[in-house]
């Protein structure tokens, strides 16, 4: 069996499922190609924290340093959530799949008995495969979020230490 007709046997969730997937690994791409490209250039982006606050005293300095860190890091996040909700809401749509599924497999073994086991069957292989497909979509989603906040932890520690070395020396 080829993917197109696990999708097409899924039903409507696995199109959304895989609407799901394309969105979620263009940001994630997007995310690991702008967060490269920060890491490369952090001594730039302490420098431009430095220009901004250069006008003040020593003793606010610090605690604009954290601030302009912290935009920038806010800045960097964006589009992590929706990575994070689609892994989230993932397997909720696959157990979602799975309740149609038995529910349509119960619907025509009450219309038709039990007789014929190829009646019911339809209605659970739906049900298996949108749980599979909610999995498939969830766990890279879920390691991919991670990554990239751990690789954001990472380049904020690594601004932060820059940023200080050159305000204190």
């Amino acid at each position: 069996m080829n993917l197109m007709h696990y999708i097409e046997q899924g039903g409507v969730i696995m199109y959304i499922l895989l609407a799901l997937n394309i969105i979620g690994f263009t940001i994630m791409i997007y995310k690991f190609l702008q967060l490269w490209l920060a890491k490369r250039d952090k001594e730039k982006l302490a420098d431009g924290v430095l220009d901004a606050i250069s006008t003040h005293k020593d003793s606010v300095q610090l605690t604009l340093v954290k601030d302009h860190i912290s935009k920038k890091m806010l800045q960097l996040e964006k589009g992590l959530s929706t990575i994070k909700t689609i892994a989230s809401i993932a397997p909720l749509l696959g157990l979602l799949g799975t309740v149609i599924g038995v529910l349509s497999a119960f619907e025509a073994i009450s219309k038709l008995g039990l007789g014929d086991p190829s009646i019911f069957a339809g209605g659970i292989s739906l049900a298996l495969i949108t749980t599979v497909g909610g999995l498939i979509v969830a766990i890279p989603h879920y390691i991919g979020y991670n990554y990239l906040i751990g690789i954001l932890d990472h380049l904020e520690a690594d601004i932060s230490s820059i940023a200080h070395q050159k305000i204190f020396g």
